[in-house]
């Protein structure tokens, strides 16, 4: 009676979901610098400095904050306030390189942490190896904050 007890909980708890904060997706623990800037020193500017993860194979072809399925591989990040569907230029401010993307999700759930690109957005960016990057987000277009909807 013990032993089936005891299976029974095993197959409960190993089928729960991990949440996408304390781990990079890439294994890294590391913990970031608080070092979120806001241009201008309001915090309603459309330019934000600060770090910024990624996150992945946990999610891919889970639904998003708006509702779209996540890709993985698409160039889409989640952040905490921006209104979905919100259009920023993301620049890498390690290495340079800048990419347009669109907020769909919500996150990253780790202190410190401005932004959470799809691995995609992280690959062409160049810090999907570290796990982390200093980032500048420009805001370009601002969202509408619609709900997809799937029937």
């Amino acid at each position: 009676m013990i032993a089936k007890i005891s299976i029974i909980l095993l197959l409960f708890l190993s089928c729960t979901v991990s949440p996408r904060y304390g781990v990079q997706s890439n294994g890294s623990t590391k913990k970031p610098k608080k070092n979120i800037k806001y241009s201008k020193k309001n915090k309603n500017s459309s330019e934000l400095i600060g770090v910024s993860s990624w996150y992945g194979p946990n999610f891919h072809g889970k639904l998003t904050a708006n509702g779209e399925v996540y890709d993985m591989y698409g160039v889409t990040a989640a952040h905490k306030t921006l209104t979905l569907g919100t259009v920023v230029r993301v620049t890498n401010l390690d290495n340079g390189k800048s990419l347009i993307l669109r907020i769909n999700d919500r996150g990253p759930y780790v202190d410190g942490r401005i932004l959470d690109c799809s691995f995609g957005a992280a690959k062409k960016l160049g810090f999907h190896e570290q796990g982390t990057a200093n980032v500048e987000i420009k805001i370009i277009e601002e969202g509408d904050g619609v709900y997809m909807h799937h029937n």
